[in-house]
């Protein structure tokens, strides 16, 4: 799953905020949740319209950029 796979940016929707593709929700909620000390399974709960691939795939890519930015 690569991620046009898994985030959508379209002016249409949100005004252009990332949001998860399918649904209305925005990408950084799942950081925020998780900043918030919910936990994976919390989050997927509140937006069933989220795959649990989806937030992985996000979370994953999120992490290599962070390594990849700080090397």
């Amino acid at each position: 799953m690569k991620m046009p796979d898994v985030i959508t940016i379209d002016p249409e929707i949100l005004g252009g905020t990332p949001v998860f593709k399918g649904t209305r929700v925005p990408v950084k909620t799942i950081f925020e949740y998780l900043e918030d000390n919910f936990t994976l399974g919390e989050f997927l709960e509140c937006f069933p319209s989220v795959s649990r691939d989806m937030a992985l795939k996000v979370l994953s890519c999120s992490e290599e950029a962070l390594l990849t930015s700080a090397a």
